[in-house]
């Protein structure tokens, strides 16, 4: 992997950690998920027609991964209203990475060095350590959108391979994803969602750019590199996810966390390294 994949997958680490904690901190995380979604799909709608459309081979990847993508913003907007983003979002992402090498060397085939699979091991490993002690009922539905990630990680991996263009097969997926949440509130909950809008459109607008920019990355990344080593590399969006829960949650983070971040430093520098 060159140098300049690996940096700019880690930028999209960091926007990954940021549009995660704008959900966490708006008042209604559905309505704020909402927006986040919102806003994507429409700066989606305003940057596509400068894009050539997807390659007709990727439409079904498109299409399926629109349906898993809205189930996920429901659960992540779930799982933030039950548990503190330290716990959930460790969980989350820390299962995926290994969920995804495992399949995705079957379904591409893609032979990893020994150097690859102990960092993504190591990663992994760091990640998970950071969410230990967390109570059991909390525990099962991050596990949970852990599995989804990988689903629609592996299936947009495939996808933005097969369209030509991993820039307009991202933002096809983050307009067809982004709608039907916004058009069930307008329905469902058009006062709540004005409401929210009045106070936090700005922070809607930031987690719109920031979740569409840093998947957009991700996706560049995997057409040219490994699936399994860059879905490794961008949960160390976890490191970000630490920080912000720190400084701007006031969330506490013990020893152990901190250890484990340090895991997921030796693991990074073993990714690199390979």
């Amino acid at each position: 992997m060159s140098l300049a994949i690996f940096c700019a997958v880690l930028c999209a680490a960091l926007l990954h950690a940021g549009w995660n904690a704008i959900v966490k901190l708006g008042g209604d995380k559905l309505l704020t998920t909402i927006l986040v979604t919102g806003w994507a799909a429409l700066l989606s709608a305003l940057a596509l027609p400068w894009l050539p459309l997807p390659a007709p081979p990727s439409w079904p990847w498109l299409a399926a991964s629109a349906v898993l993508q809205v189930g996920y913003y429901v659960l992540v907007a779930r799982a933030y209203q039950v548990a503190d983003m330290s716990l959930s979002y460790p969980l989350m992402r820390g299962c995926a990475p290994l969920l995804v090498a495992l399949a995705g060397s079957l379904a591409f085939g893609e032979r990893l060095p020994a150097s690859g699979w102990l960092g993504i091991a190591v990663v992994s490993a760091g990640i998970l350590g950071m969410a230990g002690g967390g109570a059991r009922h909390h525990l099962r539905l991050p596990l949970s959108i852990a599995v989804l990630i990988a689903t629609y990680t592996l299936v947009d991996a495939r996808g933005a391979r097969l369209s030509g263009n991993a820039a307009s097969y991202t933002l096809w997926l983050f307009l067809l994803s982004g709608l039907p949440l916004p058009l069930w509130a307008l329905y469902a909950r058009r006062a709540q969602l004005r409401s929210h809008l009045r106070g936090n459109w700005g922070r809607g607008l930031v987690g719109g750019f920031g979740t569409t920019a840093s998947y957009g990355i991700a996706l560049w990344a995997m057409t040219l590199a490994p699936v399994a080593i860059i879905a490794a590399l961008r949960e160390t969006s976890i490191l970000f996810a630490l920080l912000i829960s720190a400084v701007v949650l006031k969330e506490r983070i013990d020893r152990r966390r901190l250890l484990a971040a340090a895991l997921i430093v030796a693991g990074v520098a073993l990714l690199r390294l390979g």
